[in-house]
């Protein structure tokens, strides 16, 4: 039998530590080595020396004769009587049991849909079906035949838990384990739900209305809560989580909440300006181009673009004008342009900025 580490060694104390640095101590690695929260191997065992250590060290009776006479002291302190969670419980306000029985909730739902240009800029509703696990109709969640209840668990009489108190002679030492007859429920249905069997749950396809602010944009995910999975024992339905993927446009680009359009005007437009229809996310609108105007200028059209996500304001649509050369030319046209040339004369060279 390996033997035993000194109490102080074991909280990490001096000899002389008072009662708060001891407390203090055992609070730390208490929370440090509990089960609930440390999985690794050995802190079960861990956490049983610490409790036996502050057992003894926050008694100033059984301290003084482990001080005096070792872990060989006598009768003062040869009965530890705790369990994994009691001096936990006491000092850190948490119970197992409630744990494991308190209402959970629901696993959420994800799911994605396909949005236009316009219908991201303007918010939309859409209707998306979900499968998605639900309380049986027929026992209403319950588990049990209807006209019947579930009943307390005869193995943990309704506590969800199993205490095994062993002895040995370090004391007396108690295991709470979850009850293998109604797993932590703290209940057993003796006539189950002949629709879902006893589990209380089932799967049905459902159509839920989501709706869709404007602004929104590719990969951004709309929560609509309270249409995920049911949840356990009570506990509230999980979230649906929306991701939204935008169609590309065969007319738009957007860049942030602006959306931008490409122009095509020829010479003799762009020369002597114009008045020109061009499309917007509402229709098409005129546009004056005026006389002069250079390939690449570019005009705005204020709030014509995507609405700000959760505002009311817009974007603006910018307008790229691309002055475009003709590839070939009627005879007439070459004449005309011939004429033009010749009246405007040669081009001039511009002095390099230096």
């Amino acid at each position: 039998m390996a033997e035993k580490r000194d109490y102080y060694e074991v909280l990490g104390v001096d000899r002389d530590a008072s009662d708060d640095d001891v407390k203090k101590a055992f609070r730390k690695l208490a929370f440090q080595y509990h089960p609930d929260h440390n999985g690794d191997e050995g802190a079960t065992e861990k956490f049983k020396e610490i409790n036996e250590a502050y057992e003894v060290l926050s008694d100033a009776n059984k301290r003084a004769a482990y001080n005096r006479y070792g872990h060989n002291g006598g009768r003062e302190f040869e009965s530890f009587d705790f369990g994994l969670g009691d001096i936990f419980e006491a000092f850190f306000g948490g119970t197992t049991t409630a744990t494991r029985q308190a209402p959970e909730k629901g696993a959420p739902l994800h799911h994605s849909i396909m949005l236009t240009l316009k219908e991201t800029a303007f918010g939309v509703e859409k209707e998306v079906p979900v499968s998605r696990i639900e309380y049986c109709s027929e026992c209403q969640g319950t588990g049990a035949k209807p006209g019947t209840q579930p009943t307390r668990c005869p193995t943990c009489n309704g506590a969800g838990q199993i205490r095994r108190t062993q002895t040995s002679v370090f004391g007396r030492f108690t295991n709470i384990t979850t009850c293998p007859q109604c797993r932590g429920e703290g209940r057993i249905i003796t006539e189950p739900c002949p629709k879902c069997r006893g589990s209380g749950r089932e799967k049905k396809q459902r159509n839920v209305q989501v709706k869709i602010p404007g602004g929104v944009s590719n990969s951004m995910q709309v929560r609509v809560r309270g249409e995920g999975n049911a949840g356990f024992r009570g506990g509230p339905a999980g979230d649906l989580f929306v991701t939204i993927e935008v169609a590309e446009d065969r007319v738009f680009e957007r860049e942030g909440d602006d959306i931008l359009y490409g122009l095509s005007v020829n010479f003799a437009q762009a020369a002597l300006g114009t008045e020109v229809e061009v499309p917007t996310l509402e229709g098409d609108t005129r546009l004056k181009i005026p006389a002069g105007t250079q390939s690449g200028s570019v005009f705005r059209l204020k709030g014509k673009g995507v609405t700000h996500l959760n505002e009311h304001s817009r974007g603006d649509e910018l307008v790229t004008v691309d002055v475009f050369t003709p590839e070939s030319l009627t005879k007439e046209q070459r004449q005309l342009f011939e004429k033009l040339a010749e009246s405007m004369g040669t081009g001039r060279s511009k002095k390099n900025p230096k």
